[in-house]
């Protein structure tokens, strides 16, 4: 079986469920501040993204 992709919740209706985009980028940034156990990389705080490169994933991901 292959399960790409189901560790993860779809990202559907982004500005529905961050409506304020600081928490998206906050989360996007290092998600294991709200939950410890996450798999999602800190892409911010391991310098994954630059910060202009994680501005630009925020305002895709919240257009979603």
């Amino acid at each position: 079986l292959d399960f790409y992709g189901d560790i993860a919740p779809p990202l559907v209706a982004m500005k529905q469920r961050f409506p304020d985009k600081e928490k998206l980028r906050a989360q996007i940034y290092d998600a294991t501040q709200f939950n410890p156990n996450s798999v999602m990389p800190p892409f911010g705080r391991h310098d994954i993204l630059t910060p202009d490169e994680l501005d630009k994933v925020v305002e895709w991901v919240w257009s979603l």
